[in-house]
């Protein structure tokens, strides 16, 4: 499934003209701060905007093209849109509002595939319900569920965690972790929130004012290696669950090695998606002895950076598996840290996003 984006619009004082192409199924998250162009983007997608020129195709499928004249109307686009403040038909119970894109869709869901969907998003409960009478985290569930069953061949979620507090965006993103990871259909999730874009993206395109900033992998993305604007946070590692250990932790298998983290409930043979943060990494020259952290790998230097004025980010490799070290330009200097070279990396944490079960079953 490939998605072909090329767009121009002047909208007042400000311009959008971006370029893109998603060849993935995952999410593609489109990230920038407020104001990037992000949700035109979607809105345009969508048919809710009509740019002044470019094209928009679907696996070859045209929604847009301004030189052949082909602009489809909403209803046919087969675009599902979720907005941040889900904009469910209050008059309708949860039931209807999952089942009026069903009714409208020219390629209708099962019966299966719909109580599929109501059991992934926890909806069983909700149905005889009132969006009065929903926390803002069921109703943006039902609006999840209601954009599913219209049989899209594109999901664009606008900021859908931008209206919620706290706990319930920690209630809802388990529901969007395991839409990734079982919809048959690509996402476009809008975000400006690093936090999001790492633990549920697979591609990201960076904006900045109107204009395509980088794009690529989210591992590239954690490695701050897109965009002009770099900032390196850290890894993002998909990683392979072992076993468990008697002594509390499980262990994790990627191309670079073995992690050793707290107890996880995901069976042997699931995937899970972990983070390390780029301030949780040490580096020795020689492999440590007698330490407590649990985890030390054998890398490579590929490319320090200053960040800052008395840091520096060093880029590693592990395996194929991109690393960062956030140290003092002091350490640095100190170990005489040189691109190329081969160093370890003592990983002090480990971050487990709870519920980023990728799969979940044994991988083939």
């Amino acid at each position: 499934m490939s998605v072909d984006v090329r767009l121009r619009q002047r909208l007042g004082a400000f311009a959008l003209d971006v370029a893109f192409r998603s060849d993935a199924s995952g999410v593609t998250a489109l990230f920038g701060p407020s104001g990037a162009g992000k949700s035109s983007i979607v809105h345009a997608i969508a048919g809710l905007m009509r740019p002044d020129e470019g094209r928009i195709a679907i696996d070859g499928r045209v929604l847009f093209d301004s030189n052949a004249r082909v602009n489809l109307p909403v209803e046919e686009r087969r675009v599902g849109l979720v907005f941040q403040d889900a904009r469910l038909f209050p008059h309708m119970s949860v039931r209807d509002n999952l089942l009026f894109g069903w009714r409208r869709a020219k390629d209708r869901s099962s019966e299966a595939d719909i109580s599929q969907i109501v059991e992934m998003l926890g909806l069983g409960q909700l149905q005889s319900r009132k969006p009065a009478h929903l926390s803002g985290g069921e109703k943006s569930r039902v609006a999840l569920g209601r954009a599913l069953l219209s049989s899209p061949s594109l999901l664009l979620l606008d900021e859908p965690l931008a209206a919620l507090d706290a706990s319930r965006k920690a209630e809802i993103f388990p529901y969007l972790e395991r839409l990734r990871d079982v919809a048959r259909v690509p996402i476009f999730y809008v975000s400006h929130t690093v936090d999001e874009v790492l633990r549920l993206a697979d591609r990201v395109v960076m904006l900045r004012d109107g204009r395509v900033d980088g794009e690529g992998s989210v591992f590239d993305f954690a490695a701050g290696e897109i965009g002009e604007l770099r900032a390196a946070t850290g890894a993002v590692i998909d990683a392979r669950v072992e076993g468990h250990r008697p002594d509390g932790l499980s262990v994790l298998s990627f191309p670079g090695g073995v992690l050793s983290v707290p107890h996880t409930p995901a069976l042997p043979g699931s995937r899970l998606r972990v983070r390390i943060r780029a301030e949780d990494v040490l580096l020795a020259r020689e492999e440590p002895r007698a330490i407590s952290a649990n985890n030390v790998l054998a890398t490579q230097i590929s490319a320090l950076r200053a960040e800052g004025p008395s840091q520096v980010d060093v880029h590693l490799s592990c395996g194929g598996t991109k690393l960062v070290a956030r140290i003092t330009q002091a350490s640095a200097a100190r170990l005489g840290l040189k691109e190329g070279e081969a160093v370890f990396a003592v990983v002090k944490s480990v971050i487990l996003d709870p519920h980023a079960l990728r799969g979940m079953g044994a991988l083939e």
